[in-house]
């Protein structure tokens, strides 16, 4: 670290932790590349997904269908040797489908029974929750107490989650007939909302080649769940300048109109700004993508990078703003442009 920005942080990485940082620079390079095998572009999606994974966030994924937002998620849990689940959200899922529920077995000779606890899906390392907006309100919110919780209650009992543990949901954004919206208190539990958009004319003809030919190679496995978690840890140990606090403070202060250090263009737009988890999630996700590049401290760019994904759907905009065709993610945008042009 220089000298300037040493005394604008509290404390610095050992020699371990910094070894410990190059490691996890590596490993991420050769994740981009193996995961390269088979996902053609998204290297921003793999990027924040891989920055969730190691600051313990869970994500939402917005895209239309037919984007590979399954395999991606299903192969970089390949990658890293972590156990994948996944589950079809439909208006007819019960939340004991998720969580799995007690059921009578015969134990041992003469008719003897007992309950028995049955695993539901949740039980893995990484959980794609796919359309969660077409499960009805209670079973959203099953899922939701095990992201916040790390753990499920059946019939009054509580069990672990093994860690790592992610979860990544994905909502279909076109076709909303018969769903049930995610309310912004459920919607602040996900760390970022990464939105999936068409890609280029040439990655369409490479994703034409690649899928309507052989059968998918299998990935190498770079990583062992017990380095996912090492990793975890050390991304937490990511040292932060106390500018760069004051700096997301301030920046996701600016969402809320009723503050006074809202901007007046954004007083008629937006009903509600962000809140505070959202100044949690910033550092996080800076932190998880400063160890990722390899850098040992934490940088502005590391805040702007993650501040749009962070937050969009935690900015809700009001009739006005939907009625000149204004969404959160142009707000967001705009926000983060206005802070990085002051700095």
């Amino acid at each position: 670290m220089s000298e300037g920005a040493s005394g604008l942080v509290s404390e610095r990485l050992s020699e371990d932790e910094v070894r410990s940082i190059d490691q996890l620079r590596s490993a991420y390079a050769a994740l981009r590349e193996e995961l390269g095998r088979v996902i053609v572009g998204q290297r921003e999606t793999i990027e924040r997904l891989a920055i969730c994974l190691f600051a313990r966030g869970h994500a939402l994924l917005m895209g239309v269908p037919g984007l590979a937002k399954t395999l991606l998620v299903s192969k970089v849990a390949e990658t890293m040797t972590l156990k994948f689940s996944r589950i079809q959200f439909t208006p007819d899922l019960m939340p004991m489908d998720i969580t799995g529920t007690d059921i009578l077995q015969e134990t041992g000779g003469g008719g003897r029974r007992e309950f028995q606890f049955i695993h539901g899906p949740i039980f893995a390392n990484i959980v794609l929750a796919d359309e969660i907006n077409r499960a009805p309100p209670k079973t959203q919110a099953a899922l939701l107490e095990a992201m916040q919780e790390r753990n499920v209650t059946v019939l009054g009992k509580n069990y672990r989650l093994e860690p790592p543990f992610l979860v990544l949901a994905t909502q279909n954004p076109v076709e909303q007939e018969g769903t049930y919206p995610l309310p912004e208190a459920q919607l602040d539990r996900f760390m970022f909302l990464i939105e999936l958009d068409y890609p280029s004319e040439e990655e369409e003809i490479q994703i034409a080649r690649r899928t309507t030919g052989e059968e998918m190679p299998e990935l190498s496995h770079l990583l062992t769940p017990e380095e996912v978690l090492r990793y975890q840890a050390l991304v937490r140990r990511v040292p932060v300048p106390d500018h760069i606090y004051a700096h997301a403070v301030k920046l996701v202060r600016r969402t809320r109109p009723q503050g006074a250090t809202a901007p007046e263009w954004l007083k008629p737009l937006v009903g509600w700004g962000a809140g505070p988890r959202a100044v949690q999630y910033l550092i996080l996700g800076a932190k998880a993508r400063a160890a990722l590049l390899g850098s040992y401290m934490v940088r502005l760019e590391d805040v702007q990078e993650v501040a749009v994904p962070v937050l969009t759907h935690r900015i809700i905009t009001t009739f006005a703003a939907q009625a000149e065709g204004i969404d959160a993610r142009a707000i967001a945008r705009r926000l983060v442009a206005e802070a990085e042009a002051e700095m």
